[in-house]
């Protein structure tokens, strides 16, 4: 990408999709925003690929940082298979941030996304120079193990009302919720040209069968995470309950945390716009 200023691409929605060759895994991802200095790597949630992130986060951020999203081993358009476990994504993670010749990132996640970025800070803390946490809890912590039952629940839900089954799991079910749910669905479309492959249900099945395993695990030492750290999350998050971001608040210390009112999983889209500033203020501090 060339940094002529005229010719930066700042919207999500027109970002070149690129390929990387790396340990036998060809991953498929997605930058934007101008080269140089370090780069923020996204990393996504649960069966989601590199149409899955919000532009109204992805676009501010991108002003002036250079952002990179991709999609982990077997989803969307990489190859290979889903790693059944949240450490090896993790591994894969850092051999495809290698492969890009980085050796210092910020890192930002969401949902399924900050578990592997969590285990990726916790294995390479070099790598990492500030890491941002949304929709996302602790290994080992209460109840994610159940995070399977509740997402069948609502894709059950979506089904039967035709909805996208993100509106029933990012967000709550009364008229703001509805609002930004569909809101939300509908920014998500905005990139209209070579878009990603969907997500597979195997993918999807192996996934979550790594969210339990990491939910009944014994807890990661988050003491080791001494990188500035922004933790967000809705205060009424169905998947990842505020009472596990509010545990990782307290454990990764000099950490901050931002709880938004009345919102789910999808806190931090329902508010994008006092979140993006708030993480592009982190971000380049």
């Amino acid at each position: 990408m060339s940094n002529d200023n005229t010719s930066i691409i700042r919207s999500y929605a027109n970002a070149p999709v690129r390929s990387v060759t790396a340990g036998g895994t060809t991953y498929s991802y997605r930058e934007l925003g101008p080269t140089g200095g370090i780069p923020v790597v996204f990393f996504v949630h649960l069966a989601a690929n590199l149409d899955n992130w919000d532009p109204r986060i992805v676009d501010p951020i991108a002003q002036n940082r250079h952002v990179i999203t991709f999609d982990n081993t077997g989803v969307g358009a990489s190859s290979g298979r889903v790693p059944g476990t949240i450490e090896e994504a993790a591994a894969d993670a850092y051999t495809f941030i290698r492969a890009l010749g980085f050796d210092t990132v910020d890192v930002f996640s969401f949902s399924l996304g900050g578990m592997i970025a969590q285990d990726l800070t916790v294995e390479h803390p070099e790598l990492v120079r500030k890491l941002v946490l949304t929709g996302t809890g602790p290994r080992g912590g209460k109840n994610i193990d159940k995070v399977a039952g509740v997402t069948c629940w609502d894709i059950l839900r979506a089904t039967l009302t035709r909805s996208d089954p993100k509106e029933f799991l990012f967000f709550n079910r009364n008229a703001t919720g509805k609002r930004a749910g569909k809101a939300f669905v509908e920014r998500l479309k905005e990139r209209t040209h070579n878009r990603d492959k969907d997500v597979s249900i195997s993918a999807f099945r192996t996934q979550l069968s790594a969210i339990k395993k990491y939910g009944r695990s014994a807890p990661s030492d988050l003491s080791k995470i001494t990188q500035p750290t922004l933790i967000a999350n809705g205060d009424n998050d169905r998947m990842v309950p505020s009472v596990l971001p509010e545990g990782m608040h307290r454990r990764i210390a000099g950490s901050e945390l931002v709880i938004y009112p009345d919102s789910g999983h999808g806190g931090i889209f329902q508010f994008h716009e006092q979140f993006a500033p708030r993480v592009v203020e982190f971000l380049n501090r």
